[in-house]
């Protein structure tokens, strides 16, 4: 088996923040190029690598190449024992590094449980019309067929169904222009923020079980903004929300819950405007495979509070996961590190579902 602790090491030393992704793509490609039995294809800082052996079930396996810009000098992978530290180790090339050498199982394999598709992919880590994975969908949507997906964000190991929705709104507070000095001639949008901010605040969030999981729902304010002149009373003050929704609900039923909730602090002549929002996806643990993933983590599964690209295959009809090595608490840190024991194990579960 593969040193998946030295492999991962290789890959946080070939840079690749956002949108700067072709030297790890070319890393990945030509470590897989070689392998037999794998078709490999690349679509600009995108490469999929695929197996077909006719059997009756697909998994796709997809990870992101792309990692945020690195801090205090973590750029530089760094091994001590059984640890390595660097930007995107965790989140995700120790993932990535778990493919690499399932790549290379799937490829020696006289004939593994099922067919795989593995999918690296740019353009995660930033705004969501950027992903590799629209860009393999619009131009070869084959490429991505498959019956379920797991994507190996990291969770710890822990298998994470599905995810929650996201939706971003800016609401807007009308208030009327006076001087400072004569308050009671205008009214003051900003100070219309107070009871709103504060029902926000204290909002306990829905909790709601799917498949035994329980997702937790959050509201946060994330910006203000308002004021005209220190002596004028400003007649417009704005709010940026960031909502994250239960997969119970679709995103229009998430944007009229949020406006209902919202309806006791607003007015008729203010505004609401969604300006961002991101599918969720139910668990979908009732698909065998994945029922099987659980299984082979010995039973160890919760909900996904966070958004990852498992909505894009749920969106598309696959039934999809996140699975993999690394503590997501590590992620986008100064600090972030993946454990060989982390990558060994994520490498046995996934590679227990494969058969090799």
């Amino acid at each position: 088996m593969t040193d998946l602790l030295a492999l991962t090491a290789q890959l946080v030393a070939v840079p690749s923040v956002s949108g700067r992704e072709r030297a790890i793509a070319g890393s990945v490609e030509s470590w897989l190029a070689p392998l037999r039995g794998l078709e490999v294809v690349r679509l600009g800082d995108n490469v999929v690598a695929r197996s077909s052996f006719g059997l009756p079930v697909r998994l796709v396996v997809a990870g992101h190449l792309d990692t945020v810009p690195p801090v205090g000098g973590n750029d530089v992978p760094r091994l001590q024992g059984d640890v390595v530290a660097g930007v995107g180790s965790a989140d995700m090339k120790g993932g990535l590094a778990v493919m690499l050498d399932l790549a290379r199982a799937v490829s020696s394999a006289h004939r593994p449980a099922l067919d795989v598709t593995f999918v690296f992919y740019a353009a995660e880590e930033v705004a969501r019309e950027h992903s590799g994975l629209l860009a393999l969908d619009r131009a070869r949507p084959e490429w991505l067929v498959g019956d379920a997906a797991v994507v190996c964000e990291p969770t710890g190991c822990v298998v994470e169904a599905g995810c929650q929705g996201v939706l971003k709104a800016t609401l807007a507070l009308a208030g009327r222009r006076a001087h400072v000095a004569r308050p009671w001639s205008g009214r003051n949008a900003l100070h219309r923020l107070g009871p709103l901010l504060s029902a926000v605040g204290s909002w306990p969030g829905r909790h709601v079980v799917m498949e035994g999981c329980t997702y937790r729902e959050s509201l946060q304010a994330v910006a203000v903004r308002g004021g005209v002149a220190a002596n004028v009373l400003p007649d417009l003050a704005e709010v940026d929300l960031n909502y994250r929704f239960a997969p119970d609900r679709d995103v229009a039923g998430a944007a009229q819950a949020l406006r209902q909730l919202l309806s006791p602090w607003t007015e008729e002549a203010d505004s609401f405007e969604v300006t961002d929002t991101a599918p969720p996806a139910p668990p979908g643990l009732g698909h065998p495979v994945l029922a099987r993933l659980v299984a082979a983590a010995g039973g160890r599964v919760q909900a996904k509070l966070g958004w990852t690209d498992v909505a894009f295959f749920a969106e598309r009809g696959v039934p999809a996961a996140n699975y993999g090595p690394g503590d997501p608490e590590a992620a986008h840190t100064p600090g972030e590190s993946v454990t060989r024991g982390s990558l060994d194990e994520a490498r046995r579960v996934l590679g227990q579902i494969l058969g090799v």
